[in-house]
This record gives C-alpha cells, structure tokens and sequence, in this order.
C-alpha cells in the first residue's frame, strides 16, 4: 500500500481527491469569471478557456481516481 501520511487514505487517491476538488472549484469560479467579464469577448473567452480546462482536469482526475481507489 502506497504512503497515506496519516490520513489511512493512499497518497495516490488523497492527491487525485484533491485535484478533483480543485479543478471543480475553479472550473465554477472561472465560469463566474467569464460572466463578469461579458462585456469584453477576448477576456470572457479567457475565461472560458480556463474553466474547460478545469473541467477537462476534473474528469481525467475522476477516470484515474476510480481506477487507483480500486487498489
């Protein structure tokens, strides 16, 4: 069993728990970024850009969470 520093969690699912975590938060923040930004396109879109992104961290962190909480 890989470390868990304490906390009983291996340090794989405790770190992808955690980007997962992060990547959400700031996937909603970005989009609330993005709506305040309306009224210039290149920085909403920056925004945009941004909280795809995340999203796209999210979900590749939650494919690798399920396969390494299995072990």
């Amino acid at each position: 069993m890989a470390n868990t520093s304490g906390t009983g969690v291996p340090n794989p699912v405790y770190d992808l728990t955690s980007v997962l975590y992060h990547a959400l938060q700031g996937a909603e923040i970005y989009e609330r970024y993005a709506k305040d930004a309306a009224a210039d396109r290149e920085l909403a879109e920056f925004f945009r850009e941004a909280k795809e992104q995340n999203e796209q961290r999210a979900q590749r962190a939650l494919r690798l969470l399920a396969r390494h909480a299995q072990k």
